[in-house]
């Protein structure tokens, strides 16, 4: 939709240049997705929402804020072209704080670029992506980290995804944090007015006290920051490499996990060549699962290929399950992927248990171990459970809130670790003024998570993540 044209075949630029008597500060979008749809909503934000929307329209009432309107749309001669629902917001009480006018109409993509069209004819510019949650957010409706979980609701894939998003969208982020601020502004404003009004007989803080509020302010932050192990799984989710050896039942464990004939099964050792990969959910968090090629030596080429495409897999993958045959006793490779995997988060699946004579007992197996049958089907659940058990270590409460991506974290660490040094400090017994800097800094660092003292760069960088239209 960059530069579209009018029915005379002029550009929207030009049009918009010759118009307008508008501030340029009004946006407009199309924030439905692209292609053909039932519905197709067309935004505007700024001023010149109201004035911009309401020529291109036939009302049968006039607009009222929060309430839906039935209007015709209007083509330039003043015809009919569709019938559509609009609704006006009006500033503040409104998604970016401003004046809105959003336009509900069947979703051809000609009609919707006709009104896009003809919005910035009128006066309104493109918006840019992500700018109407900027707007959101730069008005003080939303603080940084709400504003991140708008981006991660409409990016989430499963139902728990969007229920966390939520969660943070409601600002559960930030009200787990303000309690701890407010005992750092708290315990900074004493140090300063006891530095300030020593003469007018203000106590100085005794420095076990300094060190107790500082260990008390510490605490949450550090609860905070481990629950980034299970936030950043859930909102990115992680891969799993499906290892082992030639006909251990890899593929067909694959194909039981994704729930369909996936990966080709054969009776025939060394089936799988290539690299097989299929993005499914566990317990609401996505799983892209990785099916590889048996590990042995290889017989010929394509099989080498395969194999060095299974080792480059296991090495990027974040968890690897090795698939063991119940009905085989342990190989050099089955001992050799265990060596290698014993400092990684790994599971052993102890496949074929239907049909096994004995359950296999190797007492060189030290990894945890699951009993499964790809073909009955017995097991998977317990593997399931065990491998979310890996990945996620813990699982917060529902009430916890959580960080979810590294820039979170990243302040959240940044501010233990201020207030880490402003403790030594005084219980090095520092005076107040040093233990201060670090106190200052422990604030500014959470003034960051919330965006307060975000800079323009970081914040363009986070904005340009989103869709445009949102």
């Amino acid at each position: 939709m960059s530069n579209p044209k009018n029915n005379n075949g002029s550009s929207a630029d030009t049009e918009a240049n010759k118009a307008s008597e508008f501030p340029i500060d009004t946006i407009v979008a199309i924030s439905t997705p692209p292609g053909r749809a039932g519905i197709g909503i067309v935004r505007l934000s700024g001023p010149a929402s109201r004035a911009i929307a309401e020529p291109l329209l036939k009302l049968r009432n006039p607009l009222a804020p929060a309430q839906a309107r039935f209007a015709e749309i209007l083509d330039n001669t003043g015809e009919t072209l569709d019938e559509a629902v609009v609704t006006y917001f009006a500033a503040p009480n409104s998604y970016t704080s401003e004046d809105i006018v959003e336009i509900a109409a069947h979703g051809s993509p000609v009609l919707l670029d006709h009104l896009l069209r003809r919005c910035i004819a009128a006066g309104a510019r493109l918006a840019e992506p992500g700018e109407f949650t900027q707007r959101a957010f730069l008005s003080g409706r939303l603080d940084l980290t709400q504003a991140e979980a708008v981006h991660d609701l409409i990016e989430s894939t499963t139902l728990h995804q969007a229920r966390i998003a939520a969660q943070q969208l409601g600002g559960s982020l930030s009200r787990q944090i303000t309690p701890t601020k407010q005992q750092l502004i708290a315990l900074i404003a004493a140090l300063e007015a006891g530095i300030d009004f020593a003469e007018d007989d203000i106590d100085l803080l005794p420095q076990a006290e300094i060190t107790a509020q500082i260990a008390a302010i510490q605490a949450p932050l550090i609860a905070l920051e481990q629950t980034f192990a299970y936030g950043h799984i859930v909102r990115d989710g992680f891969t799993l490499a499906i290892v082992g050896r030639p006909n251990a039942g890899k593929s067909s464990l694959f194909n039981r996990l994704v729930q369909r004939d996936r990966a080709i099964v054969t009776a025939t050792p060394g089936t799988t060549r290539d690299l097989v990969t299929e993005r499914i959910s566990f317990e609401g968090i996505p799983v892209e699962l990785i099916d590889t090629a048996g590990l042995r030596h290889a017989t010929d080429e394509a099989e080498s290929i395969g194999i060095e495409k299974s080792r480059e897999a296991m090495a990027e993958a974040d968890v690897v399950l090795l698939v063991l045959d119940a009905t085989e006793p342990l190989h050099e490779e089955d001992e050799a992927a265990m060596a290698a995997f014993s400092t990684r988060p790994f599971l052993i699946a102890i496949n074929k248990q239907d049909i096994a004579n004995t359950p296999q007992r190797d007492r060189r197996i030290i990894q945890p171990t699951i009993e499964t049958s790809a073909l009955t089907g017995s097991g998977l659940n317990a593997l399931r459970r065990a491998i979310i058990s890996i990945v996620t270590k813990q699982t917060p409460s529902a009430e916890t809130a959580l960080l979810t991506n590294l820039r979170q974290q990243h302040w959240v660490v940044a501010a233990i670790a201020a207030l880490a040094r402003a403790k030594l400090a005084s219980t090095d017994i520092i005076p107040h003024e040093m233990v201060l800097l670090d106190l200052y800094e422990a604030l500014n660092s959470l003034d960051s998570l919330t965006g307060s003292t975000t800079s323009d760069d970081i914040l363009k960088l986070i904005f340009s993540k989103f869709c445009i239209g949102k």
